[in-house]
């Protein structure tokens, strides 16, 4: 059998949140088929589309610039970062405590890898349940993950820290430590917990520092 591959990422569409407070994007016709057919012959058509959204939209990859302002941003992500990793998967159910912590990743080989984080939160994406309350990281687990070398952590969850306060230390210490963060990520029940890839390639744009990614796990 060949490599099965597995979507990670949700969809975007028009009007979605994904950040209570943050604008949803709107996406429209730029040219619509209609108004095409004046510009090209008989029976040719085309849609050029139009997206006003902000970076941090559905599953999106948070570069070191996110944090910080000498950090790189989308256009140093070098393909090596975000393709093909080795990855590893925690799971710690949402129903049965919402801190992830250094324990959970205790005796794992995380050097070099992407660790994702599945925690099921991703059953309440698109509703009002989603942006309270929710999973997050540890600042101990993210320290643990850092000083062992991971590459990348991800989380199917509203953030990877603890937003019910304002500070950050996940965010901090993974970016500070040139980590890639992908959250909002889904369909991690489906992904074996070790012996797969990870894959979440960004757009290469300079000065910003996140953007959605079609984040998708391979295994045979």
């Amino acid at each position: 059998m060949g490599q099965r591959y597995i979507d990670l990422s949700h969809t975007i569409e028009d009007g979605l949140v994904t950040y209570k407070g943050l604008p949803a994007p709107v996406i429209c016709d730029h040219l619509s088929r209609e108004d095409s057919r004046e510009r090209y012959g008989p029976g040719t058509e085309f849609q050029i589309g139009r997206i006003d959204m902000i970076a941090n939209t559905g599953t999106y990859l948070d570069t070191p610039f996110h944090r910080y302002a000498d950090g790189h941003d989308l256009s140093g992500v070098t393909l090596e970062q975000v393709t093909g990793l080795d990855g590893v998967i925690v799971r710690v159910p949402h129903n049965e405590r919402l801190d992830v912590t250094a324990e959970h990743f205790a005796g794992l080989d995380v050097a070099g890898k992407a660790v994702l984080v599945h925690t099921g939160w991703s059953e309440f994406w698109n509703t009002e349940a989603y942006f309270d309350n929710h999973p997050f990281v540890t600042e101990q687990a993210a320290q643990f993950l850092a000083e062992a070398g991971a590459k990348l952590v991800g989380i199917d969850s509203h953030n990877i820290d603890d937003s019910r306060g304002k500070a950050r230390p996940v965010h901090t210490i993974l970016l500070g430590a040139g980590i890639l963060i992908v959250e909002h990520m889904r369909g991690l029940e489906s992904v074996p917990d070790r012996d797969f890839t990870f894959t979440a390639v960004p757009p290469k744009f300079k000065g910003v520092g996140t953007f959605p990614v079609r984040a998708f796990a391979s295994c045979d």
